[in-house]
């Protein structure tokens, strides 16, 4: 499993991010990217601290971390700045919260994280076949999602992004240890949302894709 979308005590997450680390090698993972939520509050804090303290594990591990960040609730007018500065301060991995039907998200947010060049946008929620034929130029993934709430639009999006060729990765979106999920239960997500059999395999190689951007390396 590579899940680049998780959260740690650095933001609403329940767990510190050595302990994060840990239990998911226990769950089997082979990369994690560790995504606290940020804004123009906290992101000089967030990101440069989650990037020392992971690159201290590099070695001790048998998994790649890598340490990103969420742009979330963020006007949509301000993300582009944010995904620069995050880039900047160190994240090897951007993501930006999308518009999920579950929280007031302010439109237009899908956009902009799209013009902003984000490498993930997190769940997109009903997005339009205008974002959606942009993100497919611009390679920003689409993220069908293992959480409660944010998952009830993975079918929109993966019946989009399906037909018009767009990128998909699958994420937890974790909080909870008990987010955290195995690669067959992966895969049992992904073919509950409607992806075919024979694509999932492009799902998960969209994920290496990104671990290998992120970290500068081949990989496997």
């Amino acid at each position: 499993m590579i899940d680049l979308h998780t959260h740690s005590i650095l933001s609403d997450g329940e767990l510190l991010p050595y302990e994060l680390v840990r239990r998911a090698v226990d769950t089997g993972y082979k990369a994690i990217a560790i995504t606290d939520h940020v804004d123009a509050s906290n992101i000089d804090f967030a990101v440069p601290r989650l990037r020392e303290a992971l690159t201290l594990l590099k070695g001790h591990l048998p998994i790649d971390v890598i340490a990103g960040a969420e742009i979330t609730h963020v006007p949509p007018s301000l993300i582009g700045d944010l995904v620069k500065e995050a880039r900047a301060l160190g994240a090897g991995l951007v993501v930006v919260h999308g518009e999920t039907i579950v929280e007031p998200v302010e439109a237009g947010t899908n956009r902009a994280a799209i013009e902003a060049g984000a490498d993930i946008l997190a769940h997109p929620g009903l997005i339009t076949e205008e974002d959606l034929l942009l993100a497919k130029e611009r390679g920003t993934a689409l993220e069908i999602t293992a959480r409660k709430g944010h998952c009830l639009s993975n079918g929109h999006v993966a019946k989009e992004a399906m037909r018009l060729g767009v990128p998909l990765v699958i994420n937890t979106d974790t909080h909870s240890p008990s987010d955290l999920i195995t690669k067959d239960m992966a895969v049992k997500i992904l073919l509950s949302a409607g992806i075919a059999p024979d694509r999932i395999g492009q799902v998960f190689e969209t994920s290496r894709a990104l671990v290998q951007k992120a970290l500068g390396k081949a990989y496997a």
